[in-house]
């Protein structure tokens, strides 16, 4: 028996790559599972990007690369910050990472001390928490739901903050709920924020370009905000790039450097090849991914019409990314042909052995009563595991 570090022994394992994981195990028994769990597209990555870094390859990169990332890269960057977002940034504020999720550990590493605590409007990505624990963080989660739209008001906001408080943390369009906050809801939320200067704030916009409603908005294009938020962003989402982990960030000058010493000591710079690719990702017009956009929406309607025809399922129309983020408190209490089903896990259980579809329980997110469906699927897959869950659920 190994003496583990309280620091892993206390962490909580991904809900969302632990489902996926249950699903492969299931699969390889031979059963016929719909994996509506993982957050990832089922494009290939296009063939524009994938040219770019078969010219990498040929043209010989293959050393280290610099730990905040390819100046070119980083320049392209800039470009695609002004150019989508009308945010104004310098080589000194940008860090290229291995993925997005790394640089949330950044941010959150460099800084939070003991006791800081960071403001989780809820449903969150499943990893905010724990990146916020492992960084000796305390997660204040403010609840939501489906009634709201799964949206924190400025009132809730301000509620929470204390004089603990040191970062707020959101995405936009959200995992896991899809839902996207507005210019003018930002513009809300930024002023309580202004009335307390000394808090920092993550803005994860990695689904940005999954926007089904509009213009997207960054809390970082409000001037008295700009100094205070941390743009994060990267190409797993829109580009179907999810195993080429880059991610990036847009930051004040000094939490870049600080970001930029955490990375030189845990990974140092990211994948060549991929940055080389993500060059030319970056630089290509939007439209060129549009194509995955309008699929996403199409599956939207497809599921969100399927789903409204399941007794007990409380649906919000999500506005971007591609989940669906149901309330099924409704099942609570109820057992269904002998499964009990006590709460949000034991739903989400429940539909991976009676129906063979996989979700992931909404407590992942800090929402108890939701469960998450991915609709980054097929039209077939979607169709066949709406009409499973329907029958599985007609003895409730």
């Amino acid at each position: 028996m190994y003496k583990l570090s309280d620091r892993i022994n206390n962490m909580s394992t991904s809900q969302t790559l632990a489902m996926a994981a249950k699903t492969r195990e299931l699969k390889a028994e031979g059963k016929d599972i719909i994996g509506l769990s993982l957050g990832e597209p089922d494009f290939n990555t296009p063939d524009y990007i994938k040219e770019a870094a078969i010219q990498a390859i040929n043209d010989n990169y293959n050393s280290y690369t610099p730990v905040d990332g390819y100046v070119e890269l980083k320049d392209a960057i800039i470009n695609k910050f002004k150019r989508d977002n009308g945010l104004t940034y310098d080589r000194s504020q940008i860090v290229v990472s291995t993925g997005a999720k790394q640089s949330l550990a950044n941010v959150a590493m460099v800084m939070l001390n003991p006791g800081d605590e960071v403001i989780l409007p809820c449903p969150y990505w499943v990893s905010y928490a724990e990146i916020v624990k492992l960084a000796e963080g305390v997660p204040v989660e403010v609840p939501t739901s489906v009634e709201s739209d799964f949206k924190m008001t400025p009132q809730q906001l301000e509620a929470a903050i204390t004089p603990k408080t040191r970062m707020l943390w959101y995405s936009s369009p959200s995992n896991p709920s899809g839902m996207v906050y507005s210019k003018e809801e930002l513009r809300a939320l930024a002023d309580v924020l202004v009335k307390h200067p000394d808090i920092i704030v993550v803005s994860d916009e990695i689904y940005e370009h999954i926007n089904f409603v509009g213009e997207h908005a960054s809390m970082a294009q409000f001037e008295d905000m700009y100094d205070r938020v941390v743009t994060v962003n990267g190409v797993s989402k829109a580009f179907a790039m999810t195993g080429w982990r880059i991610g990036y960030i847009g930051a004040p000058a000094e939490i870049a450097r600080a970001c930029n010493k955490m990375q030189g000591q845990i990974t140092s710079g990211a994948n060549c090849i991929a940055q080389r690719a993500v060059i030319t990702a970056l630089e290509a017009p939007v439209s060129k991914i549009q194509y995955m956009i309008d699929r996403f929406k199409s599956r939207r309607s497809l599921i969100i019409d399927l789903m409204s025809q399941i007794e007990g399922f409380a649906i919000t129309e999500p506005e971007g990314a591609f989940y669906v983020f149901p309330d099924v408190s409704y099942f609570f209490g109820k057992t269904i042909n002998g499964y009990e089903i006590k709460d949000a896990t034991d739903f989400s259980m429940f539909l991976l052995e009676r129906a063979l579809v996989a979700t992931v329980t909404g407590d992942a997110f800090g929402s108890p009563n939701c469960i998450r469906f991915s609709y980054a699927a097929s039209e077939a897959e979607i169709e066949e595991a709406m009409k499973r869950i329907k029958n599985a659920l007609s003895e409730a």
